[in-house]
């Protein structure tokens, strides 16, 4: 019998599907500051990681290193 994608998905643990992309992933949160916009780097753990300003830097820095930026809102 094969099962479906929905099957699959049932079959992780919380901390299995909470890994998934943990190494390929940073996240990218607006941080107001200073009367300027600046933007916190997280790993997919959740680790600050730096802050930039400017949400075009925090993608070509998160992409210049290898991983894929996405947005936290």
């Amino acid at each position: 019998m094969e099962q479906s994608h929905e099957d699959i998905w049932e079959l992780l643990s919380a901390d299995e599907f909470a890994a998934l992309g943990i190494e390929d992933l940073a996240y990218v949160k607006p941080k107001p500051g200073d009367g300027r916009q600046l933007y916190t780097i997280h790993t997919a753990d959740g680790s600050e990681v730096a802050v930039v300003e400017g949400r075009d830097l925090a993608f070509a820095t998160i992409t210049q290193n290898e991983l894929e930026p996405v947005s936290v809102h």
